[in-house]
């Protein structure tokens, strides 16, 4: 959302880069581990084809199930904004979103269809039932372009 937006990262369980399993759960988690309240929208393919829906609300060093039961896809993409700081998660895949709460079906033609067109990075589930994604600020990143 910012030009001066901070970079930020997203971390493994077990302190990699990216996201890591939960074996434990069959859900998708997202944990905010940063100081910040966080906003996150998710695109992913269902039996129907792609659909994207935001905002679920992270408050700073909470953890939320975004979908419930074991995982339908092996791919999912996010989107977050950081709410106090400024600064986003963003990728390469582009997706549609909104302002304000959504359920959108289809990733084409996104301003011809009223919606925004966003940046989402890729989380690689590797067909686990359960997987949680943990995002994480890194102090002293390069601001982005």
């Amino acid at each position: 959302m910012s030009k001066g937006a901070r970079l930020h990262s997203i971390l493994l369980a077990g302190g990699l880069l990216l996201a890591g399993a939960s074996p434990a759960l069959a859900d998708l988690r997202m944990c905010n581990t940063t100081g910040s309240r966080v906003g996150i929208a998710l695109g992913y393919r269902d039996a129907q084809g792609w659909i994207t829906e935001g905002w679920w609300n992270l408050a700073p060093r909470a953890c939320e199930t975004l979908l419930r039961g074991t995982l339908a896809a092996r791919f999912y993409y996010v989107h977050a904004v950081d709410y106090d700081k400024g600064g986003e998660w963003t990728g390469k895949s582009v997706m549609c979103t909104r302002n304000k709460e959504f359920t959108i079906r289809g990733i084409e033609d996104c301003l011809a269809r009223g919606y925004e067109r966003s940046g989402f990075f890729e989380v690689d589930t590797g067909e686990q039932k359960g997987w949680t994604i943990q995002l994480t600020d890194t102090a002293g990143a390069a601001p982005r372009p």
